[in-house]
Order: structure tokens, then sequence, then C-alpha cells
């Protein structure tokens, strides 16, 4: 049967997926398993596929025209993708195809019912399973009907959903060819899906079994709800048997037809226990076999079990890879770093070699393995202290983990006796203090550019090596870690205590505004300042508006006024260019690398606002804080031993003033030097582009940082493994981390678990007090930032980048974050009431939609519709 059209199932492996596609592939592979199977058939190849097509010369123009239509134009993409489709379908099968296909019927057997079935090369791919994107043919009887669905399936490669579904995934339609397998129908009793693990938690140890009667079709669109299994270690442990009303049958000419299931039966399991789990050991064959979770569809007929598919589950979030086998709780960092999006190769080892603690990497994304703190009662108790008042819904998932018994509770460590000399004097709430940690770190950047500049070669990256070891001595200077922490005590001391005194709540908020030395804030009230040099020049900001490409500071100096404007933005660079969104990823691109990034802040600023507001701001903070400092020890002072609690509050109020504002500058220093190792990098990717051994510089970016070092020595990099890892990384953008993972691979979702929000309200953790409606402006990109005075900015999250956008809102809300996360600081010291933490907001609250923010109470009220903003 096997020639250059045809080739039967059993003789096809997991390797050709280029000629016989994703789905043919997976068959060739489960008919080659032991103990599974698989309905006898073939498949016409790819090659089958571009022989019809080239007889059609007008395809080539039409699919021209189709690349360059945007995915969200559904007009013109279902008008080009019908013209497609029609075209296909009307070219006649070459004569030597056909002969190959009847040929091959005849010997499966000519006059049998067939299922008649796409399999895309771009299908059931580990990254990108396209699921349903092509379409499936059944009871296809006599070999017309058969070459007739080949046809319709070749079309089905350009259904407007495969189409889309295509161009969102960044994968070019000339590329993905189109292959069809042909199999023996098989007329189940029941049939279903079966996937290895749980779709919706995650968890690879659970298997989920949805099951109904006749042809799985039923289940596929939604005609009828399955029973539902789930299996855990070979045992079920939850079901639920569905009211299955109807079934989907082949008709006795061909075709399916709806067919009503007698009522005494709707009732009826589709399967019985010992065939769920006959089935489930079947799953974890095939699982093993492709050594990750799948989603299968299966068939019962004469008490046996035939697999017509297998694919990958792509949906699931990856686990960290381990030695063992024991148990594992993870922790997100992006959700404390407020960067959740995945990094790249070269972000990633950069981090991991330059973090204090040991990571796991998981779908582009870093988490701490807090196993060893939760077993022990005492570090426990400490863990979920300390996170609680961070973040209460990781505090919740973590808690709701340890309720199951997940983590084996192991005795204590043995307490360490007293540091030589006793406990540490505590850090003086000396302005001097800080000033000195903040000149320490600018030497220390100055001395690392100093360094850096002679280092070419893998004499730079031996020498990066070890400016990784100083830059983490620097994050773990005890003095440093003493001046941050100091502030978060006194804002948690002054919380807790001025509530239980005065029954006042977040009173730290208003007694942070505008708190010296905070370098995240400042930064963004400089943008205000380079916004006043910028107003006065029309022809400035008209030469801004129009601006597209990175070049543009060296044509502005041509502008009347150009020159100051130019000044003004430069000078800002010099101090911040360092910084971007999702700055811990060292690939990301600097706003000194990508200026354009900030021009619709700066805009947005001298449209609304006027001359000198960074000042005005600041300074109007600063007395609101005064005045607030003043009325919380007069009324402290009136209490019973009233002297006392407000001497031990004015203490506490310098100490928050003195050090919060530090908090920011470590991660400013962090960035600096990420920043100078950038340069260095970029110089020597440059190298290997000009060389010819990357295509692109910016490809080293896919590189782990030991691979980059091997490549500057070898001159030579794997172009498979950068294309792989490109692959893998848009795969992760499509996940969405969890805080709290198992080694189970349960994303574990927990709650604040309140009583008190009203009813329809999003529920958030409150972290800059007040109340504040307005517009609500739904931003997922800073550069695409359009703000007017009084909106509300909502977006998925915020790290210091994002400050410049706080001077100009009312209020805020993300869907990450917790009581310490830059967002949160900076919207206190900005005075902006702000909930952060809120499930879904960036989806649940549409752009233009008015919206009241309780920064006190922790949740957002959607008040009405609106107007979606022009």
């Amino acid at each position: 049967m096997n020639g250059p059209y045809v080739l039967a199932l059993g003789d096809i492996d997991a390797g050709r997926i280029a000629d016989v596609g994703g789905k043919g592939a997976h068959l060739g592979a489960l008919s080659r398993i032991d103990g599974v199977l698989v309905p006898d058939g073939f498949c016409v190849t790819t090659d089958a596929f571009r022989r019809t097509l080239a007889e059609a010369p007008s395809l080539d123009d039409l699919l021209g025209r189709l690349a360059r239509v945007a995915a969200d134009d559904r007009e013109a993409v279902r008008a080009l993708s019908a013209l497609v489709r029609e075209t296909i379908e009307e070219i006649p099968v070459p004569g030597d195809i056909a002969a190959a296909i009847t040929g091959a019927l005849a010997r499966t057997g000519e006059r049998s019912a067939y299922a008649v079935r796409s399999s895309a090369t771009a299908e059931d791919l580990p990254t990108a399973s396209f699921a349903g994107q092509q379409d499936t043919y059944l009871n296809v009887m006599g070999p017309a009907e058969v070459l007739r669905h080949v046809s319709r399936c070749w079309a089905s490669l350009f259904t407007e959903r495969a189409v889309t579904y295509r161009q969102r995934n960044g994968i070019d339609h000339r590329t993905v060819h189109m292959a069809v397998v042909v199999q023996r129908m098989v007329f189940p009793e029941a049939s279903g899906i079966l996937f290895t693990a749980d779709p919706v938690t995650g968890n690879r140890k659970v298997a989920t079994v949805d099951a109904g009667f006749g042809l799985g079709e039923a289940l596929v669109s939604g005609l009828v709800n399955p029973d539902v299994y789930k299996v855990r270690d070979g045992k079920i442990v939850d079901r639920a048997i569905a009211a299955k009303q109807r079934a989907v049958h082949a008709r006795p000419e061909g075709g399916t037809r709806d067919v009503v299931i007698a009522p005494e039966r709707q009732r009826e399991p589709a399967l019985t226990d010992d065939q769920v789990g006959r089935l489930v050991r079947l799953g974890r064959r095939i699982e093993a076999h492709f050594g990750r979770p799948q989603d299968i569809e299966w068939c019962l007929a004469d008490d046996g079990f035939r697999i017509v598919q297998s694919r990958p589950i792509t949906t699931l979030f990856p686990v960290p890879e381990r030695d063992d086998d024991d148990p594992r709780v993870y922790i997100s960092v992006g959700h404390q770093q407020m960067m959740t999006d995945p990094m790249k190769p070269l972000g990633l080892s950069v981090w991991l070699l330059t973090a204090m603690a040991p990571m796991h990497e998981a779908g582009g994304r870093l988490f701490v393995d807090a196993t060893p703190r939760l077993a022990a009662p005492a570090s426990r108790a400490a863990l979920l202290d300390l996170i609680g008042k961070g973040d209460p819904v990781i505090r919740d998932a973590l808690e709701t983990v340890l309720d199951r018994g997940f983590v084996p509770t192991l005795p204590d460590a043995a307490p360490a006796g007293p540091p030589p000399g006793g406990a540490p004097a505590p850090i003086p709430a000396d302005p001097a203090v800080v000033a000195e940690l903040v000149e320490r770190s600018r030497a220390d950047v100055a001395a690392l550019k100093r360094d850096i500049r002679t280092k070419t070669g893998p004499a730079l990256f031996e020498f990066l090596l070890e400016a990784f070891q100083e830059h983490k001595r620097a994050l773990g200077d005890r003095r440093s870690m003493q001046a941050i922490m100091a502030g978060m005590e006194a804002t948690w001391w002054l919380n807790d205590t001025l509530k239980e005194w005065l029954g006042e709540t977040n009173a730290a908020d208003t007694l942070t505004l505008s708190a010296p030395g905070n370098i995240t804030s400042e930064m963004g009230l400089a943008l205000l300042d380079v916004a006043d040099v910028i107003r006065p020049h029309p022809e400035v900001v008209a030469f801004l508006q129009g601006v597209e490409d990175e070049d543009f500071l060296d044509r502005l100096g041509k502008v009347a006024g150009g020159a100051e404007a130019r000044e003004a933005i430069e000078g800002y660079l010099d101090r911040y260019g360092m910084r971007c969104v999702g700055e811990i990823d060292i690939t990301r691109p600097r706003w000194s690398e990508r200026p354009t990034t900030l021009l619709p802040v700066i805009l947005d600023h001298v449209r609304n606002f006027g001359p000198g507001a960074a000042a005005q701001r600041f300074e109007r903070g600063r007395q609101k804080a005064s005045r607030k400092e003043q009325e919380v020890l007069s009324r402290l002072r009136a209490l019973p031993d009233g002297e006392a609690k407000a001497a031990e509050a004015k203490r506490m109020i310098d100490r928050l003033r003195t050090f919060i504002g530090y908090r920011e500058y470590p991660k400013y220093g962090i960035i600096s030097r990420y920043f100078v190792y950038k340069q260095a990098l970029m110089r020597e990717a440059e190298s290997l582009a000009r060389d010819g051994v990357l295509a692109d510089a910016e490809d080293v970016f896919y590189l782990t940082f030991q691979e980059f070092h091997e490549a500057v020595r070898s001159r030579r990099v794997d172009e498979g493994l950068v294309r792989r890892r490109k692959e893998a990384f848009r795969s992760y953008e499509a996940l969405t981390p969890p805080r709290v993972l198992t080694s189970e691979g349960e994303a574990v979702s927990g709650s604040y678990r309140r009583d008190d929000v009203p009813a329809g309200a999003l529920t958030g953790l409150p972290v800059s007090a007040g109340t504040v409606e307005g517009r609500a402006r739904v931003v997922l990109d800073m550069a695409d930032a359009d703000l007017e005075a009084g909106d509300i900015l909502v977006t998925a999250f915020t790290d210091p980048s994002w400050s410049p956008l706080f001077v100009g809102i009312a209020g805020l809300v993300t869907e990450v974050g917790g009581l310490m996360t830059h967002g949160a600081v900076i919207a206190r010291e900005y005075g902006l009431p702000a909930v952060v933490g809120v499930e879904g907001a960036t989806r649940l609250i549409r752009d233009g939609q008015r919206i009241r923010v309780h920064g006190t109470e922790g949740y957002v009220e959607i008040l009405s519709d609106g107007q979606p903003p022009a």
C-alpha cells in the first residue's frame, strides 16, 4: 500500500509528521503500542495535498492575501477562507492519487464504512494541539464518497477557525500541509474522551473520563452532557452520571443521525466501573509511551476499547523537573516580582545565577520550593504569617494544600543558639543609613561599568560569573536587608496597632505619602518634569505624536525647541533608561533601547498637567502625611497612657518615613547592573551574528548563559535548539502561571474567603486606602496607554516601570500583587486608592466602564457599561 501518496497506519512512526500530519503520526505511533487497538486504515500524505493544490495556481495569490489579513478582521478572514476552500474542493483529484486511494480502499475493504479525518502538519503538537480546527467525516461509504471527503478535508485546512488559530499562534499558512487519515468505522456502544491529567486543576495523578452512548460526536458537539469519572491511583474518587437524552449513531446509507435515548436508559452509566478502570490503565500506557499527559478519544465496541486519537494536553502548566517523587509545593516568583509573563532562556538563567534562593523553572516562569519550610510547624507558621501579610490568596492556597495532608509534617530543626555577642542592635532611624546604602550601590554599579569595558569573548563570561557573585553579595547585604525590613515592619506595626488603638484601617497608607528617597516614585514624577520642558513647544509635541521609529532622538534636535526636549529625554534615560516592563528578564527591551515606549506617557502628561506638577504633587503628599501624623499623635495622647502610645507611634512613623522609600532602591540597583550585563552580552551577540553564527543577534535570548558562553568560545550554535526554544516560548505565552503549584501538577487557587463584599463586586487585596470612582482604562501594554485625569488604570500587573503612569491616574486595579509589591508601594506614596490581586480584572472590567475602587476595603464595583473610549 505504501507509496508517495498513501501510507498504511501500521507503517507510520512518530517521526513522519511532515508526511502524515500530527493526527496521522500519533495514530501510527498508537498502533505500535502493545495492547492498544487502533481501527485499521491508511493515510493520504501531504505529498498528495501539495500535488493537488499545485493544479490551481490562483491559490498562491489567495494565500498571500490571506496572510496579510489581521486575525481579528473576521469578515475578511471569513470571505477569503471561504474562497480558498471553494477553490480546493473544485480541484479534481489527480488520477494517480485517486488510484492510490481507491487501491488502498480495495485492500482495506472497499464496501466498508470509513471515518475520513483531517491531519495537519501543525496539529496535535506538544506546543499547540489545534484540536477541532479541521474537519472529520464519519460513516463515509464507497470510493467516490471517500475521494470527495478527502478533498473536503484538504479544504478544511482553511476553515475560518483554523486560519484565525494559525494567525494568532504566528504560524504561516503556507508552511502547514494537510494529510488525511482514512480508517475503518467503529460502531460503538459508548465513546468519549479520557484525559490522563485533570484538565481543570492540572493534577497529573487524576485521570478524567467523559463518556456517552453511541459515537463521540454527541459529546464533542455539546449535544449531551457526559458521564464524568475522576480516577486516582486506580480508584474512582468522583463520578457524575448525566441524563443522556440523545446519542449520535451511524445511518445505514452513510453519514450520522441524532437518536433519542429511551427514558429508562438515560440515567444508566455509559461505562461500568471495571471498564473505567481498564480505560484509565490503557490511557496510562499511552501516556507513558508519549512521555506527557494525553487527551485520548476512545470507542467501546464488543467490550473492547479502540483508540481513535491521542494528542498532548497543551493547556496544562508544566511541572518543575526534579530528581525524586516526594511531594513538593512551589510558590510563584513572578507573583512576588510582578512579572507573570514567561521569561526567555537567557533571562531565566541570568536571574537564577544572580538570585539569592534556589529556584525552579517551569513554563518559562520561576518557582521557589516551599516544601521544607511548610513541613516543619515552626517555620510553617512563620512562612504563612509572612506571606499572609503580603498576599493572603497565596497563603490560602498553601493552607488548602496543607489541609489535605499533602505535605508530611517533619520535626522542627533544633533551635540555634544566640548569635555570638547577643542579638544585633536594631538599625537606627537615621537618614544617613539610607544615604550610605544608596551611595554604596551607585559606586558598585559605576565600578562594574568601568571594569566590564575591556572584557570581550570568553573572558567576558568569566568576568560576569564573578560579577554575579558580587551582585548576590550586594543583594544579601545585612544592613540593606535591615533597612528594607524596618520600613515593612513599621508599616505592619502602624496598620495593626492604630487599628487596635484608634479603630483606623490602613493608617500607614497616608503616612507613607511622598516618603523621601523612593527611586521609583521619583522616576514617575521626573517624567512630569520632562513634559514641562516639551509643553511650551508645539512643534515638538506634533513631532513626537508622529514618531514611529526608535531613532527619533537623532531628528528631534532639528525641530524648534527640540534641542531642549532631546536633552530632557536623554537625561531621563541616563537615570532611568535601564528600566522596562518585565525588567527581571534581561532580554526585555529597555527604555534606552526602545524610547518610544515612553512617548504616550509623556504626551499624556503634556496634555493633562500644568507646569511644576511634579513638585506640587510631592509637596501636597508630604503635607498630607504630616497632617495625618499630627492627627494620629493628637488622638493617641487623648487615650489612657496616651503619651507613651504617642511616643511609640512617633518612633514607628519616623522609621516608616526613613526606610519605606529605600524599599525600592535595591531593585533599581539590580536592574542597573542588569543593563550593564546586557549591553556587554549584546556586543558578543552582534559579533556572532556578523560572523553568521546566528541569524539574528537576539537569537541568543533563546540560549542559557552557559550555552551563550559556549557559543562564543566555539563559534557554533544549534539552530534547531533556537527554533525549538522559540516554539516553546510561544506556547508558554498562552499559559497562566499559578500562584501555587504542586509536584502533581495541580494549580492551587486560593481565595480571600470574605463575606463583607457587596454582591457583584470583584474582591481583591486593599493596598492603598481611599475610594475613587472613574472611567476604567484597561491597559495591557504601557506603550498603548492613553489616559486622562481621573481615569482608573486596570491591568494584569505593574512593576516599577509603570510608575510614570501612576501620576496621571486616580486609582489602580491589578490582577497580581501584594501589600508590599512595587505597585502597592507606589500607589500608597502617590495616594492612589488601589486594589490588587483581583482575579480576571482585565477580562471582567471592560475598557470605558465606570467603576468604583474601594482601596480601604479591598473590592471594586462595576457601576455601568459606560462608553468605550474613542
